[in-house]
């Protein structure tokens, strides 16, 4: 016994010891990490200054030679395009010349005296094209070759020279920096041995500090239930199991993996009227009662918002009916939150996955019959697997929209403002179709668009939204009021070759500037055939007509097409703009993006404002305009037109 101890007390030295020389080692590894960080910090620093000193070189000989280039042709052609250009490429120069003085502060006379020479040659210039003007082309001549040329190949010269002189010291500095960083690199691999060795001693800390990482990035921080990436992993995990069955039917099979989508009816209220801290505990007490409505073997998790999820696993995907059924009468009864009581409902989608189908599918499945039980108020509703009653469906309402668009009167718009954040001004509107079915009724755009845009009917369709938008903003203008009105154009439209000429022909048809009409496109349509759409874009933007991204963030587009497209305002879907005063990552995408698009000389418009914070979360990262609910819902023209009367719409 008194062995063991001895043997107990010599290994905690032994550890102490061994801490304690890590700890040594270490702080020494550490201590010459930090000394080679800042020697590779002055070095890249420097190297930082000589390449701007060499890229100002750079750009003032370009831009001399420019300069001279147009002198030289606009003696050519005097009333070309390059005499026009002359005196903007000469102030361009003088500003990088400024620039490459600022930046290069190792020969300050130097730099100032080209500076000064390329400014002495203002009044020639003027001289020069004043001679080019009264059609003096020897005089002009004689000005080129005997003062301007001198002096800007001189300068030229200097430039030159200057720019091979910096040249020679960025490469004497990069060597330098190369043999630092390789015996920073020795010294950062002694350090990366010794510390292997403490993670090798540390593991079982690491391992538990991973797993506590990973059930936290996999858990919705105010419930406390799954998060959608845990959802999503789990329903992948019972889609393969599947799979497996299928490839081996002798197998015990787990159970069919069906999906229900929860979504809440009039959470929106709750936060609007009695605040987010009431909705934030309704959402706890939410995914508690949808736990105790279910099965202990189903998975329930938070998708985001109000909208939840229960993946089910049963050999009859029946089961999704008798759980909704469970959790709709379990929403029979009140909330009570600080003696508030809250009455829910909830809309319910049910998909059950079908071979080869893979997470996003069945969510969206699920997610689609959601809506419908939504829109329509039935509670739960199950994604059809086959598609016949939808297919008659289709068919139907694609012979009553080309009865409608004969009518033309059954379509018509209404308009959506869009609000200058800043003043609260009307900055324009969104035009939005709406069609009244003789005995149908209202119907959704959301269910008549998608077939119109599976068809050639959708080039009708686009043709008189335009002219009713047109004609609109004609009427506007009579009155004196200049109302920008955007349209959606289809992909099909947008990629149709006479798409241009036709715009061009309403526009001059209304009388209608073309700075009056905008034309909102998604980013699917762009990417789908890029150069088609961006020749297409050019050909409007030509005509005066606005160009706007609608959507941005929800496709793929790439950030060369996005340089290389004539834009001018680009607007944040409403899935990154609904959270974002809530939701700290949201913000931050949200405010990048105005950040890009202000970068990119683009104005900026949120869409799916819908209550106050987040339109003041908008205000404080600089947004332009703001579009959604809460400011105003899609209304007739004339209800535009009452609130033109008003001086302003006050921002809320």
């Amino acid at each position: 016994m008194d062995s063991r101890k001895v043997m107990m007390v010599s290994a905690r030295g032994a550890s102490r010891w061994l801490a304690g020389l890590l700890a040594v080692v270490l702080a020494g590894m550490s201590g010459y990490a930090v000394f080679g960080s800042w020697r590779q910090a002055v070095i890249v620093s420097d190297l930082a200054a000589d390449s701007a000193n060499t890229d100002a070189y750079q750009e003032t000989a370009y831009l001399v030679t420019w300069e001279m280039a147009l002198l030289q042709a606009s003696l050519q052609e005097p009333d070309g395009e390059e005499r026009q250009r002359l005196l903007g490429v000469h102030r361009q120069t003088q500003v990088a010349m400024e620039n490459m003085a600022t930046v290069d502060v190792e020969d300050p006379e130097l730099t100032a005296s080209i500076v000064n020479t390329h400014l002495a040659l203002k009044p020639q210039l003027n001289a020069y094209l004043a001679e080019l003007d009264r059609r003096d082309l020897g005089a002009a001549a004689a000005r080129l070759e005997e003062t301007i040329e001198p002096a800007t190949s001189a300068i030229m010269a200097t430039v030159l020279a200057e720019q091979k002189h910096h040249l020679a010291d960025h490469a004497v500095k990069q060597a330098d920096g190369e043999s630092e960083s390789q015996r920073q690199l020795w010294g950062n691999g002694l350090a990366f041995l010794v510390s292997l060795l403490v993670l090798v001693m540390f593991t079982r800390s690491s391992r538990s500090h991973r797993r506590q990482v990973e059930k936290m990035a996999a858990t919705d921080t105010l419930t406390g239930l799954p998060n959608r990436t845990a959802f999503a992993d789990r329903t992948e995990l019972a889609l393969a199991e599947d799979a497996s069955h299928r490839r081996r039917p002798n197998q015990p099979r787990p159970g069919r993996a069906t999906v229900l989508v929860v979504n809440l009816d009039g959470f929106r209220d709750v936060n609007d009227q009695l605040g987010h801290r009431i909705g934030d505990v309704l959402l706890t007490h939410v995914g508690k009662r949808l736990q105790d409505s279910v099965r202990e073997q189903d998975f329930v998790a938070r998708l985001g918002g109000d909208e939840f999820a229960i993946l089910l696993r049963d050999a009859e995907p029946d089961i999704g009916e008798t759980i909704a059924t469970r959790l709709t009468d379990a929403f029979d009864e009140p909330f009570v939150i600080d003696d508030i009581t809250v009455d829910l409902e909830v809309s319910v989608g049910a998909a059950t996955a079908g071979p080869g189908e893979d997470v996003p599918t069945v969510l969206r499945h699920a997610d689609t019959a959601m809506t419908i039980a939504k829109d329509q108020r039935l509670g739960f509703r199950r994604f059809a697997a086959t598609r016949t009653e939808d297919s008659n469906a289709r068919l139907s309402l694609l012979g009553d929209l080309r009865r409608a668009l004969d009518a033309g009167d059954e379509i018509t718009l209404h308009y959506q403002p869009k609000i200058d954040i800043r003043s609260g001004a009307l900055a324009g509107v969104e035009a939005l179709a709406r069609w009244t079915h003789p005995t149908k009724g209202a119907i959704s755009p959301g269910e008549f668009i998608p077939v119109l845009e599976a068809t050639t009917l959708i080039h009708r369709f686009t043709h008189q939204a335009l002219t009713q938008a047109l004609t609109q903003a004609r009427a506007w203008l009579k009155m004196g009021h200049r109302v920008p009105v955007a349209v959606n154009i289809s992909t099909r439209s947008l990629l149709d070759p006479s798409f241009p000429a036709r715009v061009a022909a309403l526009l001059r048809q209304t009388g209608v500037p073309g700075d009056q009409l905008g034309i909102e496109v998604t980013e699917y349509s762009i990417m789908s055939d890029p150069n088609t759409a961006i020749e297409a874009l050019h050909r409007l933007r030509t005509l005066g007509v606005k160009i706007s991204v609608d959507d941005y963030g929800t496709g793929y587009s790439s950030m060369t097409y996005l340089r290389l497209l004539p834009l001018d305002e680009l607007k944040i879907d409403r899935s990154f703009v609904q959270d974002m005063s809530t939701d700290r990552s949201n913000r931050a995408l949200v405010a990048s993006t105005v950040e890009l698009g202000h970068n990119l000389g683009l104005t900026v418009v949120a869409e799916g404002i819908e209550d106050a914070p987040t339109l003041a979360a908008l205000g404080e990262i600089g947004c332009d305009l703001a579009q959604g609910y809460h400011l105003a819902k899609p209304m007739p023209a004339d209800a535009i037109t009452r609130t033109l009367l008003q001086p302003a719409i006050a921002a809320a």
